[in-house]
C-alpha cells in the first residue's frame, strides 16, 4: 500500500512540473509517409512473343510458352531453344506477353492436332501446305492474313474465345501483386502494303473481364480507328480499362504518324480525339531499330543516328522515300502533334515514350552484355551475325537491337498502379540500361533544388512530372526543369543530359533544338559550334571491355529555357547518354573469336528518353 501511494505521489509531482506541450511540439517528428506520388521506378517489357505468335512459331519458337516467359522474366531458370539454361541476373518487375492476335495460339495447336484448330477452315488450308511440302507458307499465311482474310480465313469465334480464355488465365496465374506483375495483352498486327501499323494492346484488368471479349485482329480491320472503337466497346461492356501502344513507325513508310488516315482522307478532329484517348504512349526503341530521331530530320543533332533502320518498310517490299521519315520518328511526330493541335484542337500524337524488346523467343533480354537475341535464329552462336531472318526476307541478325526497357514511375508494382502511370505518361524508355531519370517542369525551381535531398518532393509540389502539362505563363515567365539522372548501378557512367525542345512558331513553322544541360568532367561548350566535346572512350574492342574512369555516376540540373515564347506551343523531353561501351556484337566477337566485317558497329552509347512535358499557351 505504501509503495502504491508513493508511486501516486511521484506521478502527481511529474504532472505538476511537466510543461504543457504545444501543438507544434506534438507534431510527428519524422516526415510523413503518405505522399501520393510515385517513389519507385519499375522495369518491364510490354512487348514479348511466345510460341503462341504465328510468326514466332514459324520462325522456330516451337517450345517456349507464356508460362516460360513469365518464369524467365521473374528470375527463374528456363531452357532456351539452343539447349542452354538461361536466367536473368536482374529480373523484371513486370511483363506483358503480347502475342499476335492473328491466328493466336494456332500454329502450335495445329502442330499437335488440336481439333480446336485443325477442324477450322484455316487449319484445313494449313494441312494442304504441309501435304504439298511447303511448310514455309504457314509464315506467309500469317503475314497475308493481315491484308487478305478471304485468302487466309480467320479462326471462328469459338476457337478464338477458348484460346483467349486460356491465355488470360495463364497471365493471372503468374500475377503476384507487389512482387511481379503480369499484364494481359496482345498485338494487333495491321500491315498495309507491307507498311507497319502494329499496336500492342494492354489491359489493366484480370481474366474475369479480359476473357469476355477476344482480341481485335488485323483480320477484323486494318484501320486503327476500328481498333480504337473496339477498345471503347471493351470498356463499355466490361467496365475495365485498356490502351494501345504503337511501335516501329520507322518501318511504316510514313503511315505511323500520318497526315491522312488509311482511307486517304486528311486526319480530322474525330481521328485526333480517338488516337489521343487510346494511345497515350509510344514504344520508341526495340529490336527493329530505334525510333527517337533521324539525322535527316535533325541534322544538327550528332546523336540522332542511333541504330536507325531506314531502308524500307517491314516486309522490305518498298524502299523508303525522304518524305516518309517525318511521319515515322517520335521527335518529328511530337512536333507534328503541335501543329495538328493548333488546327484541330486536339494533339493526336501527344505520347509518352517507353522501350520494349519485341522479342519472339519468349526471352526478354535488353543489355549489351546479356543479349540473348530476339528470335531462335538470333540466339548466341558463332553464325548469328552472318545469318538473316526468314530466308533473307527481313534483316541480318547483326542489325537487331538489344533494346529496350519500359520504365514506369508508379506507387506500387500492381496492374492498377502501372496502368495508371502509363495512362498519365509518367514513363520513359531506355535502350537497355537501367538509368534512373526524374524530370519535372515548373515555373519556380531554383538552381539549389537540383542538389536538395528532397528534390522529388519539390518537383511534385512545385511542378509536374514527365508526361505532364505546363500552362498559365505570364509574359515574364520562362519554364524551369528539374532533372536528375543516375547511372545503372551495374552499367556505364553517364556522359551527359540533354533537353530536346520542339515548338510551333506563330507562322506555323515547326522547330527543334537540343540543349546540353549537364555533363561529366570539365568540358566546355564550344562557343563557335555550340557543341559539347565528346566524352571520350575507354572501350577495348579486342577484349570487349570498358572502364568507368570517365563519366559521372549522377548528373543533376535545373535548366531554364533561354528561348521561351509564351505564345508558342512547345514540348520538352530529356535524353540521357551513357559513355561508350561495347555493343553486343563486340561481346559476341570476343566470345566466339570472330572477325567482324567493317559494317557491323563495335561501340554503342546506350541512352534514356523521358516522356515529354508539354507547354500549351
Amino acid at each position: 500500500m505504501f509503495v502504491q501511494a508513493l508511486s501516486l505521489v511521484v506521478i502527481v509531482m511529474l504532472l505538476a512540473f511537466t510543461p504543457v506541450s504545444s501543438a507544434e511540439d506534438t507534431a510527428p517528428y519524422s516526415k510523413p509517409v503518405t505522399q501520393s506520388y510515385p517513389k519507385n521506378v519499375y522495369w518491364g517489357d510490354t512487348h514479348l512473343h511466345t510460341r503462341n505468335s504465328a510468326d514466332a512459331y514459324s520462325l522456330g519458337n516451337m517450345n517456349l510458352t507464356p508460362s516460360d516467359a513469365y518464369r524467365f522474366a521473374r528470375g527463374d531458370t528456363i531452357i532456351a531453344h539452343n539447349g542452354m539454361p538461361v536466367r536473368l541476373r536482374r529480373p523484371l518487375d513486370f511483363l506483358v506477353v503480347s502475342d499476335h492476335s492473328e491466328y493466336l495460339g494456332g500454329l502450335y495447336r495445329f502442330s499437335v492436332d488440336d481439333p480446336l484448330v485443325i477442324d477450322t477452315k484455316a487449319g484445313k488450308q494449313w494441312r494442304t501446305y504441309i501435304d504439298e511440302g511447303e511448310p514455309f507458307k504457314l509464315f506467309t499465311a500469317f503475314t497475308g492474313s493481315m491484308q487478305d482474310s478471304v485468302a487466309h480465313p480467320p479462326f471462328p469465334e469459338k476457337t478464338r474465345n477458348l484460346i483467349w480464355q486460356d491465355i488470360s488465365k495463364t497471365a493471372d496465374d503468374y500475377n503476384d501483386p507487389g512482387q511481379f506483375t503480369t499484364m494481359i495483352g496482345y498485338e494487333w498486327t495491321a500491315m498495309i502494303n507491307g507498311n507497319n501499323l502494329h499496336r500492342v494492346v494492354i489491359y489493366k484488368d484480370g481474366a474475369d473481364l479480359v476473357s469476355q471479349i477476344p482480341p481485335f485482329s488485323g483480320q477484323d480491320s486494318l484501320d486503327p480507328r476500328d481498333l480504337w472503337h473496339a477498345l471503347a466497346r471493351y470498356e463499355a461492356q466490361t467496365g475495365g480499362e485498356v490502351m494501345a501502344i504503337a511501335h516501329n513507325g520507322n518501318v511504316s513508310n510514313g503511315m505511323m504518324f500520318p497526315a491522312e488516315s488509311v482511307d486517304g482522307e486528311p486526319i480530322d478532329e474525330a481521328y485526333a480525339e480517338l488516337r489521343a484517348r487510346w494511345e497515350p504512349i509510344y514504344e520508341v526503341t526495340q529490336v527493329k531499330g530505334d525510333g527517337e530521331a533521324h539525322p535527316s530530320l535533325s541534322p544538327d543533332d550528332e546523336f540522332a543516328d542511333f541504330e536507325n533502320w531506314d531502308g524500307d518498310n517491314i516486309d522490305r517490299s518498298v524502299e523508303k522515300q525522304d518524305w516518309m521519315l517525318a511521319h515515322e520518328y517520335a521527335r518529328s511526330a511530337l512536333k507534328l502533334g503541335l501543329k495538328h493541335e493548333s488546327e484541330l484542337g486536339t494533339n493526336p500524337f501527344k505520347v509518352g515514350l517507353i522501350g520494349s524488346t519485341d522479342g519472339h523467343n519468349a526471352i526478354s533480354t535488353t543489355e549489351e552484355d546479356n543479349y540473348f537475341g530476339k528470335f531462335p535464329e538470333s540466339q548466341p552462336m558463332p553464325e548469328r551475325m552472318k545469318n538473316a531472318m526468314a530466308r533473307d526476307a527481313l534483316w541480318k541478325n547483326w542489325r537487331t537491337v538489344a533494346s529496350g526497357y519500359a520504365a514506369v514511375w508508379a506507387e506500387e508494382n500492381t496492374r492498377e498502379a502501372l496502368f495508371a502511370a502509363m495512362k498519365r505518361r509518367e514513363v520513359y524508355a531506355t535502350t537497355g540500361s537501367k538509368i534512373t531519370v526524374r524530370f519535372f517542369g515548373g515555373w519556380s525551381f531554383g538552381a539549389e533544388d537540383a542538389h536538395r535531398p528532397d528534390y522529388v518532393d519539390v518537383g511534385y509540389k512545385q511542378g509536374v512530372p514527365m508526361g505532364g502539362d505546363l500552362s498559365s505563363a505570364s509574359e515574364s515567365d520562362s519554364p524551369r526543369f528539374l532533372i536528375s539522372a543516375a547511372k545503372d548501378p551495374d552499367g556505364a557512367n553517364l556522359d551527359r543530359v540533354q533537353v530536346i525542345k520542339g515548338w510551333l512558331e506563330e507562322d506555323g513553322t515547326l522547330k527543334e533544338k537540343v540543349y546540353d544541360v549537364a555533363w561529366s568532367g570539365d568540358r566546355v561548350i564550344d562557343k563557335e559550334t555550340g557543341k559539347l566535346p565528346a566524352v571520350g572512350s575507354t572501350v577495348d574492342v579486342e577484349t570487349a571491355t570498358f572502364t568507368n574512369t570517365i563519366g559521372s555516376a549522377m548528373l543533376s540540373s535545373v535548366w531554364r529555357d533561354p528561348d521561351f515564347n509564351t505564345s508558342e506551343h512547345a514540348f520538352y523531353y530529356v535524353r540521357v547518354l551513357e559513355i561508350p561501351r561495347p555493343r553486343w556484337s563486340t561481346y559476341d566477337a570476343m566470345y566466339f573469336g570472330l572477325e567482324l566485317p567493317e559494317e557491323i558497329p563495335r561501340i554503342i552509347q546506350d541512352r534514356a528518353y523521358t516522356s515529354p512535358i508539354w507547354y500549351t499557351p
